[in-house]
């Protein structure tokens, strides 16, 4: 295909014409261009004509995705779609912000979080993705590292390459890469749809985290690794590399050095569901269709974000809650059992700094991106540790001896352990 040039007009069905201003880069489907269209910079994903199988098929599915919009802002969603030009098509997405980096550069140390707080951010962003994506009636069909756009100082999270997605039920014959993809469909038994976006997305999630695959031990390591060994390794008889009863695949040291440092560095419940993710049930057994939830991955990393704390030493940390001390994981210190909020399921460490979100406040939310109250130190006297409450709802504090007290947006209640939280509903908190 001949690439456009600068200037070159192409006709958008909805009405008016696109100005291509420059090639921003090229992929296996094709190639991607800054262009403008109706006084707006926008980014235009053309189409190779000969790399779709059924590209009408391909086109209406595009449209509809633009007809039921984004399930969330995190996704950037096609917007509009071109008339068929030269043999192809494409369509038109918002740009990309340029402090967002490509997943997959993390993974080649070529980008690096700045905290331990936006890698968690991110897998939540992730999963909340995904989970509102599938709410939506949509399955994603080809997740893999390259459709994720995050920013390392946040951990905010824009996910592209939308024009995979497809109303479940609906298989578009995406056939992905084998490192990302649930053994059934590595094997052909099956295509595509919400249950194999949830292998994927344990895959995803364990790179994030641990940055090597989850699959890829010293039994995968091989001078040549074949179609029939791929097939092996992915398909018939993949071995997660901390299954606790196979041994036969650990990291290597000195090879998989990110994974050896990581895993155990990470509270056990993080590790726990990991291993059922990549068990042989949840991969090749009956269970296939009982994998790890995208609500149970938000509910894991909401805890991960509630346990992590600020060392002394600067660095972040995570804290054992049913210990009376943790090792920071940075300088090795101990650190004592900080004030603990027990609220729903949660168990909040409380540490300057450290926001309560809706999740946490509102009786019936699971919300963890609204925040809804912040640990704050006085002034005069910093040892003296206050929430703030930054909602529009009153809250009452119960001290141990049974008196009461209202606090309404802007008013900080003093912290003690003892002391209880009425957030509202029946929704009561307990410092411990």
């Amino acid at each position: 295909m001949k690439e456009f040039t600068r200037g070159q007009r192409i006709k958008v069905v909805s009405g008016g014409e696109l100005e291509v201003i420059q090639k921003l880069g090229e992929g296996g489907q094709g190639v991607v261009y800054k262009v403008s269209y109706n006084g707006k910079d926008l980014a235009l994903k053309w189409y190779f004509g000969n790399k779709l199988s059924d590209p009408d098929r391909f086109y209406r599915n595009i449209q509809n995705n633009i007809k039921k919009g984004a399930p969330t802002k995190a996704f950037l969603w096609p917007l509009e779609i071109t008339e068929y030009f030269e043999g192809s098509f494409g369509y038109l997405m918002e740009l990309r912000p340029p402090e967002y980096k490509g997943f997959s550069l993390f993974l080649l140390a070529k980008a690096r979080f700045s905290s331990i707080s936006a890698v968690v951010n991110a897998a939540l962003c992730i999963t909340n993705g995904f989970r509102e994506l599938h709410n939506s009636g949509f399955s994603y069909q080809d997740l893999n590292d390259g459709n994720f756009f995050v920013n390392p100082q946040t951990g905010d999270v824009l996910i592209c390459d939308n024009d995979n997605v497809a109303e479940y039920g609906d298989a578009l014959g995406i056939a992905g890469k084998c490192r990302y993809m649930a053994p059934e469909v590595v094997m052909g038994k099956k295509k595509p749809d919400v249950h194999t976006d949830r292998f994927s997305l344990a895959v995803v999630l364990y790179l994030l985290l641990f940055l090597n695959h989850p699959l890829e031990g010293k039994r995968t390591m091989c001078p040549c690794l074949t179609e029939e060994l791929e097939r092996k390794f992915y398909g018939t008889e993949p071995i997660f590399v901390w299954d606790s009863s196979n041994d036969t695949n650990r990291p290597v040291r000195g090879v998989h050095v990110n994974e050896i440092k990581f895993w155990p560095i990470y509270p056990k419940f993080v590790r726990d569901t990991f291993e059922e993710a990549f068990s042989q049930e949840a991969m090749v057994g009956a269970d296939t269709q009982h994998r790890v939830t995208e609500k149970k991955w938000q509910e894991v990393f909401t805890a991960l974000r509630d346990c992590l704390a600020t060392c002394t030493c600067g660095g972040e940390t995570f804290i054992d809650l049913n210990a009376a001390s943790s090792q920071c994981v940075n300088c090795g210190k101990d650190l004592q059992r900080p004030m603990i909020l027990k609220v729903k399921k949660h168990n909040v460490v409380l540490q300057p700094g450290k926001k309560l979100y809706a999740c946490h406040t509102v009786h019936d939310s699971d919300d963890f991106k609204e925040p809804k109250g912040e640990i704050i130190t006085s002034r005069q006297d910093p040892s003296l540790v206050g929430l703030k409450n930054n909602s529009d709802a009153t809250w009452t504090a119960i001290l141990p001896n049974g008196a009461s007290k209202p606090y309404s947006n802007g008013q900080v209640i003093k912290l003690g352990r003892g002391l209880k939280i009425n957030f509202g509903n029946g929704n009561e908190a307990e410092i411990v």
